[in-house]
């Protein structure tokens, strides 16, 4: 039996709407400790809103999280995952598309969970000799090397 990404997604998601300010979603990851939130629209996922998004779209650019809604800085389009894929083709999809956090998605595109690269590197040994094997063969971001460089270097 093969392991697949229901296997090891977190399923209690953190969402904000699209219409949230920078500010709200700030104040939901700084409570709650986490590094993205899933940006829905009317229910669905729409896009990302990670940290990487708020220094790159609104700290470098001097906008003001007040006024400045999540959707004009959130990552999109969104990338997906569903909850069958085997992990490994998950893994090759995050580096294709060199991203961190995957959105799981079920049947009508609703949203059912989410797996990061910390989560596959950190639930599965095997998943470590992957992960290696793709970092040697692709050609890896700078942030994917992080993770990779701290948790299995």
């Amino acid at each position: 039996m093969s392991l697949e990404v229901e296997d090891i997604m977190v399923e209690d998601v953190m969402t904000t709407d699209e219409d949230s300010t920078v500010m709200q979603a700030v104040k939901i990851m700084n409570k709650l400790e986490i590094g993205c939130l899933i940006v829905m629209r009317k229910g669905k996922p729409a896009g990302i809103l990670t940290e990487r998004d708020l220094l790159r779209r609104v700290l470098a650019k001097s906008k003001d999280p007040k006024k400045t809604k999540v959707s004009e800085v959130m990552s999109k389009p969104l990338v997906f995952g569903k909850p069958h894929m085997e992990v490994e083709e998950v893994v090759k999809l995050m580096f294709k598309m060199k991203i961190k956090k995957l959105p799981v998605v079920g049947k009508n595109g609703r949203l059912v969970g989410l797996i990061t690269l910390t989560d596959l590197v950190r639930f599965q040994p095997q998943m470590i000799s992957i992960i290696k094997k793709l970092s040697v063969k692709e050609d890896t971001p700078k942030r994917l090397k992080k993770v990779i460089n701290y948790y299995i270097a």
